[in-house]
């Protein structure tokens, strides 16, 4: 219960405009909690002046009954339209809080996760809390309405009223083991649904890599594990629920019997009349049947609520992943000078960068080249504090990155990455992501200087046309130009290109090339490149060797000095 009312007050925090209607919920909620107490005791009193033949009283209290009947339905037709748009305000609120989260979680925490674990929980379980004020608030309601029947029963006869509260109590205590039970194996299960969500979103999203690696049988083979999984552990649950229901139902019909028992032992003993007998056997259907049920039902939404809410609320409240800190220090103004000092990092107890250093002037284009597994990516992602340093320092106009706030760096900075993703939009939606109100001809001017403009203008929809998930819609080194061109839009002063044109035919890379050069001395460039041909104008080229910076000089000069350098150079030119 204490969790209960603990998550309650969550979710009562998120939903900011929408608790007027919760205020309402309660309100309703109490007068149907005194409709239940006052029905059901009109309702006894009619069967008691039926079976007295009095007949005018009979007709009043029978007048009472509708009327009170009737509000009945008003207040219910009321709490079901004020449940709804509670619950349709709080998933908007939760799923968007969610969200904005889910963007501060560290990169190594969604890579480790994956993505069905954070889809699960944006959509299937903001769902699942939401609807404990609509189903929720049903069963609550149909529960105080029966819960009024007891003090009918009260008034007639005390030793039937014992009976039923006995009965009520036993059988309550055993939905709540069973609810207890059930909550614990399914908090196990939506775990392995998430195991599964991640998979098939990898299935979706990896489909031509494992139709091409010849890799489809092996993959529906873990596949097919984890749904196995999943599987076993929904039937460990639902046996669990089998299993606890069975006993209900037993000590339910022994429960019957005995009330039998009990009513003819009143009878013969002249303690009850026939008709009130057979009136308070009759409310046994609501005290053992819906009564029983309507508290199962909504102890099964109050555990399915508490799973739901401790999983957003892990996000949310920091308890589950690790987020990305930030410091507070704003700089308006960057100028593009950045240092790395003595820099380490690790991942997975593997040691990626070593005690690194080196430095970087503003207008500078810098290249880093090396061997794949280097550690020059490593460095981009660092910089743009997608992973934290295990040592030394990371300066920014010298300033260490990590008093900055999120703005200064991410603000200042754009990365263009091997593999960029386009999102399921316009060509134009996609750049007004960078910049809600650019105009068509900063989009043209984007798109010329990533040499990508004849092709959108050929096609049927221009601008407006939908890429497809990923850019599915386009080649892989249209999805580049295009990422390119949406960098240019952002006009940070550090640009960062890793090995955006690796994907590139050669005509292309040298527009992308020339586009590049254009941006010389205007922005500190970096660029992580294959093909060393593409960077021999850099100003300098740091080569990289197990995380560590083995050289540095213009390409003339690395090829006198750095013999790694040149025998990376003579493998290209062997190699084209």
């Amino acid at each position: 219960m204490k969790e209960t009312v603990r998550n309650l007050k969550k979710v009562y925090s998120i939903s900011n405009e929408y608790r007027k209607y919760f205020i309402l919920i309660l309100i309703t909620s109490i007068i149907q909690m005194i409709i239940g107490i006052i029905l059901p005791l009109y309702t006894a009193k009619q069967i008691v002046l039926f079976s007295e033949n009095i007949y005018e009283e009979l007709f009043l209290t029978s007048i009472m009954v509708l009327g009170i009947s009737l509000i009945n339905d008003i207040n219910y037709f009321i709490m079901g339209i004020v449940c709804r748009k509670f619950r349709m305000g709080t998933i908007k609120n939760l799923q968007m809080k969610l969200g904005e989260e889910i963007l501060k979680i560290e990169e190594k925490e969604i890579q480790k996760n994956g993505m069905g674990t954070f889809i699960e929980r944006i959509t299937q379980d903001t769902e699942h809390m939401a609807e404990m004020f609509t189903h929720g608030t049903g069963y609550i309601s149909k529960t105080l309405m029966n819960a009024g029947i007891f003090i009918a029963i009260f008034t007639i006869n005390k030793y039937v009223f014992l009976f039923y509260f006995i009965s009520a109590i036993l059988l309550t205590s055993l939905y709540l083991l069973r609810t207890n039970k059930m909550g614990k194996l399914d908090f196990i299960y939506r775990n392995q649904r998430e195991k599964v969500s991640s998979l098939v979103g990898e299935l979706v999203r990896g489909e031509k890599d494992l139709k091409m690696l010849s890799a489809k049988n092996s993959f529906l083979n873990q596949l097919f594990f984890e749904i196995k999984e999943k599987i076993k552990k929904d039937y460990d649950k639902r046996m669990v629920d089998i299993l606890y229901l069975m006993i209900v139902r037993i000590l339910t019909e022994l429960f019957v019997f005995g009330l039998v028992i009990l009513l003819i032992f009143l009878i013969k003993t002249q303690t009850l009349s026939i008709s009130l007998a057979v009136a308070l056997f009759t409310y046994k259907t609501n005290i053992m049947t819906n009564f029983m049920d309507n508290i199962s039902l909504l102890l099964d939404e109050i555990k399915t609520f508490n799973v739901s809410t401790n999983r957003v609320f892990g996000i949310i409240e920091n308890k589950d992943f690790d987020k990305e800190q930030f410091g507070d220090r704003h700089l308006k103004q960057v100028t593009g000078n950045f240092e790395f000092k003595n820099v380490s990092f690790s991942y997975e107890n593997y040691k990626v960068l070593n005690h690194m250093s080196f430095k970087i002037n503003s207008g500078e284009t810098v290249a880093f080249v090396g061997r794949s597994g280097s550690g020059k990516t490593t460095i981009f992602n660092l910089l743009g504090k997608l992973y934290e340093i295990s040592e030394g320092q990371i300066l920014i106009d010298g300033i260490d990155i990590h008093t900055l706030d999120e703005e200064s760096i991410r603000g200042n900075i754009t990365m263009i990455s091997q593999n960029p993703y386009i999102f399921n939009m316009s060509i134009r939606d996609n750049f007004k992501l960078i910049k809600e109100n650019i105009q068509d001809k900063e989009i043209i001017k984007a798109l010329k200087l990533s040499c990508l403009y004849d092709f959108v203008k050929n096609l049927p929809c221009g601008l407006d046309t939908i890429l497809g998930e990923g850019g599915t819609n386009l080649s892989g080194g249209q999805r580049q130009r295009l990422a390119i061109a949406r960098a240019l839009v952002q006009k940070t002063k550090i640009i960062l290109f890793d090995e955006a044109t690796s994907a590139l035919d050669n005509e292309t890379q040298r527009d992308i090339q020339t586009a590049i050069d254009n941006l010389k001395g205007k922005y500190t460039i970096l660029i992580i490149a294959h093909r060393l041909s593409t960077i021999k104008n850099s100003d300098r080229i740091l080569l990289v060797e197990k995380g560590k910076i083995v050289g540095i000089g213009t390409h003339q000069e690395l090829l006198k000095t750095n013999l790694s350098y040149k025998k990376l150079y003579e493998s290209e030119i062997t190699n084209q």
